[in-house]
């Protein structure tokens, strides 16, 4: 009788929503899975999605995850100028057989007016139909559902009483309820952007605007804040590296994420670090990004390597990486820590081809997927080898994407400025 009693109780917490990675705290995304982004216009820019591919290619190097992005201008949660919901689900989700599916909807059901009880209703039936549609196809799906992007009611005034963002704030409470019933992921990509949006248009709000120009379709830095409340909902780690160096006495006190050997003081500073992933890009020299970032946490909860250098004596410092000046700087800054995920240094450069690499290979999918698999009959001959030419063509980019993400070792100076 004890050990029945033993077994049933294994086996409800086995069953338990809290044994799950996301309440573990471990990642979202595993080994082997395949990722569909699936949404309307806003999906369709492959911005918010790309950056999530690249942050997770990059921080996760050796993971084997595909991604591909389904958008569709225009769609509800009915279909739209793709086909019927059904179609889309059939021909732009299922038939990659996902064990991971994002839905963002929400910006066209709403109808761009007040909150309409009847709008809501069709919103909501048809998001329930095509959940159950998703999970009876494949039982063990992942579900993210997504609360609609921010309508931006901030730089401009509203165009009625309340503002639109209000009536999709609505929405994406439905959403989170839905995921809650449904024990899938709830990603907000609403609330922390629009946030952003306020603190950005207090600052300067020439530049604001242009986080969500027509006020529908954020631009990259609006995106790229989604994208990091995204992958926040997928438990992302905000570490890449963390190093902490006596020069004085010439240890290596600490080292996350990474290897330090070869550490010499001799004339200053200098070791090798192989690190175990890159950090995330980010454009700090745009004014428009650079805005964003100053605007919102993603440096701080996503993108932190850091570096930090005691009992150097006292003066400024040139750090090098590869040979390559990354900037100069006093003892005191080193001691207090740097954060090279904010500096032009080699390992965002590569990070930077990384995401070449990510936007190269969705570019061709969009490719074969809209204009040779949707727009030409089936009964020609050769379209079954274009679409396997193109599928070949993007894998080989997305093996130059994963060859890119592999870190390298690199040797670390820090030389006295005379």
């Amino acid at each position: 009788m004890r050990s029945i009693l033993f077994l049933t109780i294994a086996l409800l917490l086995a069953q338990s929503p809290s044994t799950n990675a996301a309440d573990r705290g471990e990642f979202y995304l595993k080994d082997g899975d395949r990722v569909v982004f699936y949404g309307d216009s806003i999906t369709e820019q492959r911005l918010y999605t790309t950056f999530a591919e690249t942050f997770v290619v990059t921080r996760f190097p050796d993971l084997k995850v595909n991604f591909v992005h389904s958008g569709w201008g225009g769609d509800r949660v009915t279909g739209g100028g793709g086909g019927n919901i059904d179609k889309r689900l059939k021909r732009d989700v299922l038939a990659y057989n996902p064990t991971v599916v994002t839905i963002m909807l929400g910006m066209n059901d709403a109808s761009y007016r007040a909150f309409d009880e009847a709008v809501f209703n069709t919103y909501t039936n048809g998001y329930e139909s095509m959940v159950r549609t998703l999970k009876q196809a494949i039982p063990n799906l992942r579900l993210t559902l997504i609360q609609p992007s921010p309508f931006d009611d901030v730089t401009r005034p509203p165009n009625f009483p309340g503002g639109y963002n209000e009536v999709l704030v609505r929405y994406g409470k439905y959403i989170q309820e839905l995921a809650e019933r449904e024990k899938a992921t709830v990603a907000d990509l609403n609330t922390a952007v629009t946030e952003a949006t306020v603190k950005a248009n207090q600052k300067n709000k020439e530049l604001a605007v242009k986080f969500n120009p027509d006020r529908v379709h954020p631009a990259g830095p609006g995106q790229l804040l989604m994208a990091a409340e995204l992958v926040k909902a997928w438990k992302a780690p905000a570490l890449v590296t963390a190093v902490e160096i006596n020069g004085e006495e010439g240890k290596v006190s600490k080292s996350e994420g990474t290897t330090v050997t070869g550490l010499q003081n001799s004339q200053g500073l200098s070791w090798v670090q192989a690190d175990r992933s890159l950090p995330m890009p980010v454009d700090l020299k745009d004014s428009v990004y650079s805005l964003a970032m100053s605007s919102s946490d993603l440096m701080e909860t996503l993108n932190q390597q850091r570096i930090k250098v005691t009992g150097l004596k006292t003066g400024n410092y040139n750090l090098k990486i590869d040979g390559d000046s990354v900037g100069v700087f006093s003892h005191e800054e080193l001691a207090a820590g740097l954060n090279l995920a904010a500096l032009p240094t080699p390992m965002v450069k590569q990070a930077q081809e990384v995401h070449r690499f990510t936007l190269l290979h969705n570019e061709l999918h969009a490719l074969r997927w809209r204009q040779v698999q949707v727009k030409t009959e089936d009964s020609l001959p050769h379209k079954a080898a274009a679409l396997k030419a193109l599928d070949d063509l993007e894998s080989d980019v997305v093996a130059q994407q994963r060859q890119a993400a592999k870190p390298l070792s690199r040797k670390y100076e820090i030389v006295p400025q005379i």
